[in-house]
């Protein structure tokens, strides 16, 4: 196994799952328009709910862009790994829309899991990882993910933790 390159995929899904959060701060209601544009499902629950919004997409993007130079790796796949981890909550969001879960409340285990799980095997050429690597992100990254959720909320950056 390779702990440097499973060192630096995590490194930039935390960038990449950070980055909405900063960016709701620091753009406040700039480019707050949910992805769904409202929109329902035949269920009549929201498609995937306000708190996915274009801000939150763009800036996941961007700023794993921006990160995935420090250690090493190009602009283009730090954007492809934000845009694939987002879609993995994306994902998430839909199905805990379906399941009646609200928007923005915690589903342990399905919110960590898609957001690691689509992007390493997307990914996984790029980063040569092999199956016992994937599953070792996708814990990392569960561990991860739930102990900053609550130094966040402790620093009343999250408005509640995982």
């Amino acid at each position: 196994m390779h702990y440097t390159v499973i060192g630096q995929f995590l490194f930039l899904l935390v960038v990449a799952n950070g980055a909405p959060i900063i960016a709701r701060d620091l753009l406040r209601a700039h480019w707050h328009c949910p992805i769904d544009g409202g929109r329902t499902w035949y269920d009549g629950r929201p498609l995937l709910g306000p708190a996915k919004t274009v801000r939150g997409l763009l800036a996941a993007g961007i700023a794993t862009g921006c990160a995935a130079p420090l250690v090493g790796r190009p602009f283009l796949l730090g954007v492809l790994l934000g845009l694939c981890s987002m879609g993995g909550d994306l994902l998430a969001s839909f199905m805990k829309r379906r399941l009646g879960i609200t928007s923005s409340a915690s589903a342990l285990g399905l919110d960590q899991s898609l957001e690691a799980l689509g992007p390493a095997l997307v990914l996984r050429t790029s980063f040569a990882f092999q199956t016992v690597d994937i599953v070792i992100v996708v814990l990392a990254f569960f561990v991860l993910e739930i102990g900053l959720s609550r130094v966040l909320y402790r620093l009343h950056i999250r408005d509640r933790p995982v």
